[in-house]
């Protein structure tokens, strides 16, 4: 047996026999831009943040959920609308098995997670399948939490300038609960065929689809692949939880991420978080994939490549929190060794272990902060770079080494006092050859799919978001993009394909954010959700898109629109 496997196994035979020692831990609420934004607007009306809810490292435990609609219900000083007590009842619902009590809302509220049409008096009799409005079927031992659902999501809509009609479905299962009370797991997998909008499409081709792995083709548009997050996680000490498995991982408070999104596939992870009062410390190791040539196509051979980060979230008030972020990414042929044990240090400066070793991997360093500001809003960014040279970075000689992204943000809830209105507005950027490495092992991608910004380097981004909630089942959204990229052009390499090796870069100095040919996208976004039942969503979609590239004279624009129904699956983000 390979002895670097040899060492794994045993590492975790040892860690899984000590789970008889350890403490309850939660499952997480699957990554959702659209219920997460919920969890956010109520820590901003209560206006400071919750002991042990560090809301920039997602995603969110169930429990820890709870406890923030614990604290918002017992201190009474939070000024809730109607619609924010429906909203507390949803979360509270859709985790019940951490409720130590029934939710204190009106009998109206309570009756948002079942059809008008049944009764909010539970009859005396128990039922087999829904007995909890957000559960198929659900079993509480005094050796098991089980909760089993079903998943589907489905839509068919018509695009301006394409052939085929769009459409998609999914068909899906989803298993979360919890062993003895002190091992939980999560297991959720879908088939799913479609046929994506044409600028999707495109994107498939440089990179691959948005947050999935192998896919196969179907004819000339269609898609077909299968996706799957799975995981075990336990507390092995009251303040340290483990978790290990398949899944994405997010580090921020905005829309985008420069540190680490969640556009990419899932991937296999060891994240360790340690809660100690305002200090919230998290490992992260992953095994990921690298499906490139070295120029950055489509490889017939995947080969593995590992990242090891850390990031370190303090509350330095009621109100203000910042964090400090570190990765690096490696593959095989830098250590010689697969996963060399040296990042497995959890407390030690990554860059220190790369100069140790010897090597050339890839170190990034980062920072976040956020800000409540007068429990109507909050303020938040995030620093990334990815080289650092003192001589070059505070020049303005325009050095392919002043590598660096930022993001600046804002959230306004109940905004210019109109009732569940809600805008954000974000600014990202990054400047060229940011994450990108010699080669596929070394840059900051997975599966041919950037790990922070789907558009990867080199450009300007701008949105706005609006999110307005009239009643409890309806949500509207409206999202504006505007983006300025530049794209490679003459066969040379000007900084925005994170895919090709940077020594392959235009010039040494002289650079300058979106540089090579300039391309403006504009995208403008508009969706109704409503919820008829727990989780289960009915959406309609119109959306613009102009593409424009003015040095070849090329213009596309792009008109779709789509109707769908989804259950227990988050909507398909994909504005880019």
């Amino acid at each position: 047996m390979n002895p670097m496997i040899h060492k794994v196994l045993l590492c975790c035979v040892c860690v899984l026999s000590g789970v008889s020692y350890c403490f309850g831990q939660s499952t997480f609420i699957p990554l959702n831009d659209d219920s997460y934004h919920l969890i956010d607007r109520l820590e901003i009306k209560r206006g400071k943040f919750t002991e042990g809810f560090h809301s920039n490292v997602k995603p969110f435990e169930r429990e820890a959920v709870v406890a923030l609609t614990d604290s918002i219900l017992t201190e009474e000083t939070t000024n809730l609308t109607s619609v924010d007590r429906a909203t507390i009842g949803y979360l509270r619902q859709d985790s019940w098995e951490w409720l130590t009590s029934e939710p204190s809302m009106p009998d109206s509220v309570a009756a948002l997670s079942r059809l008008g049409s049944i009764s909010t008096d539970a009859p005396v009799r128990k039922r087999t399948f829904f007995e909890h409005p957000s559960d198929l079927y659900s079993l509480q031992t005094e050796d098991v939490d089980l909760h089993v659902n079903f998943a589907s999501d489905n839509y068919y809509g018509a695009e301006t300038n394409t052939a085929k009609n769009m459409w998609f479905t999914a068909r899906g299962v989803e298993i979360r609960g919890i062993i003895n009370q002190k091992l939980g797991f999560y297991t959720f997998v879908a088939d799913n065929q479609g046929i994506f909008p044409r600028y999707v499409r495109n994107y498939v081709g440089q990179y691959n689809t948005p947050g999935e792995g192998l896919t196969k083709a179907t004819g000339r548009f269609g898609l077909d692949f299968l996706s799957a997050r799975g995981y075990i996680t336990f507390r092995p000490l009251k303040n340290i939880a483990v978790q290990f498995g398949h899944d994405r991982n997010f580090i921020g408070s905005g829309y985008r991420s420069m540190l680490l999104s969640d556009i990419s596939s899932p991937y296999l992870f060891l994240k360790i978080t340690t809660q100690l009062g305002k200090f919230q410390y998290t490992n992260l190791w992953s095994s990921m994939i690298n499906f490139q040539t070295p120029g950055g196509g489509y490889s017939r051979y995947k080969t593995k490549k590992y990242t090891a980060m850390h990031h370190l979230s303090l509350n330095l008030s009621d109100r203000f929190n910042i964090g400090i972020f570190e990765a690096e990414v490696f593959g095989p042929d830098s250590t010689h060794t697969g996963f060399d044990l040296n990042y497995l240090n959890p407390i030690i400066f990554y860059r220190f272990v790369e100069s140790y070793l010897g090597s050339q991997d890839n170190a990034l360093l980062g920072m976040d902060f956020r800000w409540l500001l007068a429990k109507r809003m909050s303020v938040y960014g995030q620093f990334m770079m990815d080289e650092f040279l003192t001589k070059y970075y505070f020049s303005n000689r325009g050095s392919w080494t002043k590598k660096y992204a930022t993001q600046i943000g804002a959230k306004y809830v109940d905004a210019f006092g109109v009732p569940n209105l809600d805008l954000q507005a974000e600014y990202n950027m990054a400047r060229p050859y940011t994450y990108s490495h010699r080669d596929g092992t070394r840059n900051y991608t997975h599966w041919r799919q950037p790990l922070a910004h789907p558009l990867g380097a080199n450009f300007t981004e701008f949105l706005t978001i609006i999110r307005y909630k009239p009643i409890p089942r309806l949500t509207a959204y409206g999202t504006m993009m505007w983006t300025n990229k530049g794209l490679d052009f003459d066969e040379k390499n000007w900084g925005g394909n994170i895919l090709l090796d940077y020594e392959t870069r235009v010039d040494d100095f002289g650079n300058f954010l979106t540089q090579g040919t300039p391309q403006f996208t504009r995208l403008t976004d508009l969706r109704l959700s409503y919820m008829l039942t727990h989780n289960l969503f009915l959406d309609g979609r119109l959306m613009w898109r102009r593409e424009e590239i003015p040095q070849y004279g090329f213009v596309r624009k792009t008109r779709l629109h789509t109707i769908a129904l989804r259950y227990n699956i988050p909507y398909r983000q994909q504005i880019f």
